[in-house]
């Protein structure tokens, strides 16, 4: 009988890698914390040394819908509104910031041994156990 991947590895620790990666990457994320700085006054990024904020990227946004719905077939208002858009997207991503919340050292081991425990059992289980 085939176990996991093909291989006689063992399907039970296939699973229980599959259970303990699942645990360790559910309690890894479940422990960021994630923030932002993102505001009409805040600067996204810088173009030649000039900082842009989320508030002057909605300037071309606000020009491009009013030609997109003067004329529809008009390419320069579709680009400069998806163009701010994609802009606006880029800046909301950038201006993120990941950190973890404080955890007792029993907390970090348990999500370490869990998650790597796991990829380790999962992986062993596609290799063959009958060497």
């Amino acid at each position: 009988m085939q176990g996991a991947g093909g291989t006689d590895g063992g399907i039970g620790r296939f699973f229980l890698g599959l259970i303990m990666l699942i645990g360790g990457g559910y309690l890894f994320l479940n422990s960021v914390n994630v923030s932002n700085s993102f505001g009409m006054g805040y600067r996204l990024f810088s173009v030649g040394g000039m900082g842009i904020t989320s508030g002057f990227v909605l300037i071309p946004f606000i020009i491009g819908t009013g030609m997109v719905f003067f004329n529809a077939k008009n390419y320069l208002g579709w680009f400069l509104m998806l163009g701010s858009l994609v802009m606006l997207g880029f800046g909301i991503i950038t201006s993120l910031h990941f950190s973890m919340r404080r955890m007792t050292l029993f907390e970090l081991l348990s999500i370490l041994i869990l998650g790597v425990g796991g990829l380790g059992l999962f992986l062993s289980s596609l290799r063959s156990l009958s060497r």
